[in-house]
Order: structure tokens, then sequence, then C-alpha cells
């Protein structure tokens, strides 16, 4: 139970979990930098004690190894998984009468709590006091990337109803004034964006309050997705084992008393402003877009307020270990939610929506031929539900009993199960002028692509391939091949230019494939740097379906249409070669490095701090 991130930080320190950063850092890019090479070395949580233009100091990795997240709610995350686990199966009351008594008082010690806005101790600052984190080079200005953000709806003041969620807040540049105006990034399907729709058919001022920072677990309720009837702010006093405390200022926004900031203003119904770009979790930068404007009417921090941060790319990040704790609280909903689904792997190396893995049941007649069948209902059902609805590629397999430990989080070993049995004739089905992730730029229009399911059900139809065929010399359009699992090429051949180039580039690659044995080999991408793409299966997943759009760059050798239904007979080609219309990948620069290295190298204030880790 931690009252403030403050006290996180310091149970943290005390079991060898935080390193201080006493020197001053820039907020512009080196920070973030700093982040990103303690974080890749799985180390400790950062405190950063001297901000350039901040009197604050600002806290990240919090969250930056599974471990620590599990620290950090080990004394109530087991409370919280228990009331999960009555959701999923009521009759367990029943049948352990004293552990659900413990759940429901748990549960009521999570309600929000009202105390006096005074008691909360907040003085007034401005936005240009607080540390303005640039991460990326190409970032149109500093960004919140760890807010709470809650409104409550037009008919209601009600704590009870009000929505929190985590969307990136911009804090400068582009055309916003700075202390005066805020850019919201959000749809409008999300609860806000409900609230916001509420509003305008209203003449009521659409008040919102942004907190930053507070006890670890306010964070993470912001990106739980909660049922309705159940705030975020209940989820957050459950999972911290001590109530929210909140109360309203003398402007009537609704305050955490916990936060160490809260920034609260109206957000203006009818008008936009440019928002990003931004380095987003898809490794890429979301390009500006019209997003909705807050006109700021307050900020306030506590005495000893510390900014807390993350640093959002290319995955695995910090925010990787949110995905791990939602999983981990909802596997048990998982069968209710999805009947007959096993489980479920949103891969993070992808990007998460991108891709999807899963394993489920095939029980409709089971004594005849082995083919997908319930798996493509359960694929269905995935594709229409929340945010799994968001996935581009999804690839399901059916339970195995020659293979009882099948697991979709054993990526490699999901990948060759499927390879070996799936019929690329019969088992891809896809949905084309679709809506897909509005980070994901590799469709044909800003949240506008195609996905496809891999279904997988049967007995082994071939093996697969582990070493690189010999076939350089007879291929006029392939420059090199690589070798990334099992089954799986990666050829490099020209770079993309347009669809209709690549077309043609692709056709004359699978005319001289068809020519060649290539049957252990059913997965062939078509990318620009073979070597890098087969260097890690992080890599291969992470340029694979990122860059890919099914209905656009997927090929195959011995390509047949049937009634609608298009299949292959030979090899799958998978084009993730990057496209002109794609968002630029989130790079470094070396001026940066160069100053950073300066830190870590022998000498350098940080060289002791993290040589071993």
């Amino acid at each position: 139970m931690y009252k403030s991130l403050k006290e996180s930080l310091i149970d943290l320190e005390k079991t060898g979990q935080l390193l201080r950063i006493p020197f001053e850092v820039d907020p512009d890019l080196e920070m973030a930098e700093i982040h990103r090479r303690i974080f890749d070395a799985q180390g400790p949580a950062l405190l950063f004690e001297s901000v350039k233009g901040s009197n604050y100091q600002a806290a990240s990795n919090l969250y930056g190894t599974l471990e620590r997240t599990d620290f950090l709610f080990r004394k109530s995350f087991p409370k919280v998984q228990t009331i999960t686990k009555y959701k999923a199966d009521p009759m367990r009351a029943l049948r352990h009468p004293f552990e659900a008594i413990g759940a429901g008082f748990n549960a009521l010690n999570g309600l929000p709590r009202k105390k006096s806005f005074t008691s909360a101790k907040f003085q007034k600052i401005s936005i240009d006091q607080v540390p303005l984190i640039k991460c990326w080079p190409m970032d149109g200005g500093a960004f919140v990337t760890c807010p709470q953000v809650i409104t409550l709806p037009p008919d209601s003041n009600k704590i009870m109803k009000s929505n929190v969620g985590m969307y990136r807040i911009q804090l400068s540049g582009n055309e916003y004034i700075l202390n005066e105006e805020i850019g919201l990034h959000y749809q409008l399907h999300r609860g806000i964006g409900v609230h916001h729709t509420k509003y305008i058919e209203t003449e009521k001022e659409f008040k919102c309050s942004i907190f930053i920072g507070g006890p670890p677990s306010h964070t993470f309720a912001a990106i739980m997705p909660m049922p309705e009837g159940l705030t975020e702010l209940t989820f957050a006093g459950m999972l911290n084992d001590r109530a929210v405390r909140y109360s309203y200022d003398p402007d009537g926004f609704l305050i955490s008393n916990d936060a160490d900031f809260v920034i609260t203003g109206i957000i203006q119904k009818n008008k936009k402003k440019p928002e990003g770009p931004f380095g987003d979790h898809l490794g890429y930068y979301s390009l500006a877009h019209d997003f909705p404007v807050m006109k700021v009417s307050n900020v306030y921090a506590k005495e000893d307020a510390i900014w807390q941060f993350t640093v959002v790319g290319r995955p695995p990040q910090e925010d990787s270990s949110f995905g791990y704790l939602i999983h981990k609280l909802v596997e048990e909903l998982t069968p209710g939610e999805f009947p007959g689904l096993v489980e479920i792997n949103a891969v993070d190396a992808a990007g998460v929506h991108p891709l999807l893995l899963a394993i489920g049941q095939e029980r409709y007649m089971p004594f005849r031929e082995k083919k997908p069948e319930e798996i493509l209902t359960i694929a269905n059902r995935i594709l229409g539900s929340g945010q799994t609805s968001l996935a581009k590629f999804l690839i399901i397999s059916a339970t195995d009993d020659t293979k009882p430990k099948l697991n979709c989080h054993d990526i490699r070993d999901f990948f060759s199960h499927v390879l070996e049995r799936i019929d690329w004739k019969r088992d891809l089905h896809f949905q084309t002028k679709t809506t897909i992730d509005t980070l994901d730029y590799s469709g044909d229009g800003w949240n506008a692509g195609s996905k496809v399911v891999m279904a997988c059900c049967g007995d082994k139809i071939r093996s697969l391939g582990s070493k690189i065929p010999t076939i350089n010399s007879s291929l006029t359009h392939v420059k090199k091949i690589a070798l990334s699992s099992p089954g799986i090429l990666i050829m490099e051949s020209t770079p993309f230019s347009s669809y209709e180039n690549a077309s043609k580039n692709i056709n004359q690659i699978i005319e001289e494939l068809e020519t060649i044995e290539l049957n252990d080999f059913p997965l062939i991408v078509i990318a620009d740097d073979p070597s890098f793409t087969a260097e890690t299966l992080n890599n291969f997943l992470w340029v694979t379906f990122t860059r890919a759009n099914p209905s656009h760059d997927i090929y195959g050798i011995g390509a047949t249409t049937s009634f609608k239904h298009w299949g292959c007979t030979g090899s799958l080609i998978i084009d993730a070669r990057i496209k002109p219309h794609h968002a630029p990948e989130l790079t470094v620069p070396e001026e940066v490095k160069e100053k950073v290295n300066k830190h870590f190298a022998e000498g350098g204030a940080l060289y002791n701090s993290v040589k071993n880790l």
C-alpha cells in the first residue's frame, strides 16, 4: 500500500531497485535516451533529481521489468485476482466462503473517498514549470506519457460515473499557446469520447482533469479496460489496498488528492488543432492529426511533487508491463468472454494490435476431416470484440492432442506448429476495407486497412526447412536471402516504389520461385534488410507485421481464387518492405547518442551504477 509515488520510490530504493541521476539532464531527448539505455539493460527505476528548466524531479522505468512490476503490486494483486476469479466462476464463493468475504471487503476498501481540497496541499504553478520531456526528434513538442485523464458525463457529477483513461497529452509545440492550451489524443469510441459526444448535445462546459503521479496503481488503472459500472478509481483503490482520495477545487474540477500534479481545464467541444507527431509504440511516429484542445484552467503541484513519465517506442518498452498485468488479471475471464478460446497473445514485439496469436477448441464434428470450423467462429468473435477488434493478423490454431503443451506465448514454437499444418489454399480468410489501429500506417488510409485470419487445424502436412536453400544464383530479382526460423525465409528485392511496381516485382520473383522446390518453406517475407529481419525473433515480428497490410501485401506461389476465396498452393509471400506512405521509423540522433555515451563510459557519472547490469 503506497500513499504516494514518492513512497513507492523509497520502497524501491530500499531494495536496490532505484537509481538516482544526480546531475542535470536535458528533458529534450537526453532524458529519454538515458531511460532507453537503462530499460534495455533491464536496469532499475530512475529518479532524475535535476531536470534542466524545471525545479521538479522526474521518475521513470518503475515498471521496467516484470519482476519490479510484480514487486510494486505484491501485497494487493492476489486479492484483486481473487475478485476476478469470482467473476469468472461465481460458484467459487460457495466453495471458498471465507475467501469470498475477504474479496468483498477488498472491493469496499477500494471505493473512492471524498476529502477537502485544502488537505491535498497543492500549490498553483504553470505548464512551463513542469519537466517538458521530448522523447524523439520529430515529436511535435513535449508530452505527458503517463497521464490519468478523468471526465464525468454531463448528466452526473457522481464519482462512480467517472471515466479515467490514459491518452497522451501534448503540452507544447505546434499551434498550442504555452500555459493556455494543451492537446488531447483520443478517439470518440473511447470512454472520454463518449462523454465528448454527450457534451456536444448540451450547453455545459466539458470539464476535464489530468492527474500525473500518485501511487503506481493509479497509473495502471488508467489503462485497465473496466466493465461498465466500475470506475477506474475503484479499481485503483482495490489494487493499492487504499481508497483514492479525491476532492473538488474551487472551480468545480475533480481533483485526485493523491496525485503529484493536476492539470484542469475545459475541452473545447467543437475545436481541434494538430496534435503530434509522436514517437509511438509501434516503433514509428504517429503523424500530426487534428484532435481536441483543452483550455487550461489551473495547474497544481505538491511541494515535493515528482513528474512520472515513460518513453514510448518500438516494443518492448516499459508499458509492456501493463499488458503483462492485464493478462494476469483477465486470464480467468477469457473463456467466458470468448467461448472455446484457450489462450490468446497480443504480441508485444509486433506492436500488440498488428498480430494476435490464439489457440481455440475445435469441437465441431470430431469424427470427420480435421479442418478449421469452430476456431473460425472464435476468430470472428475476437475480431468483433473491443480492443482485439483492432488486430490485423490473427493466427489461430486448434488445440492438438499430439502437442498438449502448445502455447501461443512460445512464439517460435507456435509458428512452427502452424506452418507445419496450415493449408494456404483453404485457411486464409480476409476482411478488406475495414478499420485498423489509428497508430498503424501500413494501411491505405488513416485508421483504414485490412485483416486476415490464418486458421490452423489438422495433422502435420510438411516438414520445415532449417537451412537456406542454394538458390541465389538462379534468382535475378532477389538480392539476398536469410533464414528467420524453420520454414521462414527472408528475401531482399528492389525497394518498394508503388503497388503497381510491387505487384510486377513480386510476380517476377514468383515466376522464378515456381521452378524451385520450396515445400519446406511455407512462408517467405520480402524485406528491405533480410539480415536485420532474421537476426532476432523480435525483429522478424516487428518488420513483418507492422509493415504489411494483408489485402495489399500478401501474395502466393500458385495463387488461386475460387468463388472469391483467395489461396495459394505454394509458399505464402508477405511484402514487408517500407512503403512511401508509412510513418517514419524512430531513430536517435547521433549527437544525442554521443552525449549520453559519455555518461555511461568509464569515468562517466553512470559508469559504476550500470556496469554490472
